[in-house]
């Protein structure tokens, strides 16, 4: 995911989990956030609860590539949080990437096509 994408700050990230509006699935949970700027920025996490340095990284790294994929197709204006859940690290990459579509599709911030 390129920088201009992520959502970097602590303080973003507590913003966007305190104020946004969440999405649950097996795998992810999405926080979403209108913003100001009308760019989008994606954070990603996954806490300890999901394994070790090694699987959170994996997580993290299929993750964004998930996101990279949609960004074309997303609506701009947006503060997104992807919270990683502990049954993602058996997944499989197809697995995660329908659970980040029908997140997004939930959410209302994927654009019709």
């Amino acid at each position: 995911m390129k920088r201009r994408f992520r959502l970097t700050r602590s303080t973003d990230f507590k913003r966007v989990r305190r104020l946004g509006k969440s999405y649950a699935h097996p795998l992810i949970v999405l926080v979403s956030l209108p913003n100001q700027t009308g760019q989008l920025k994606i954070g990603v996490t996954a806490s300890q609860t999901v394994g070790g340095a090694v699987q959170r990284n994996r997580v993290r790294r299929r993750l964004k590539a998930c996101f990279d994929e949609f960004i074309p197709d997303m609506y701009p204006g947006w503060d997104l949080v992807a919270v990683a859940r502990r049954p993602i690290v058996e997944a499989e990459y197809s697995e995660i990437r329908s659970g980040v579509a029908r997140l997004l599709k939930q959410a209302g911030l994927m654009v019709e096509r």
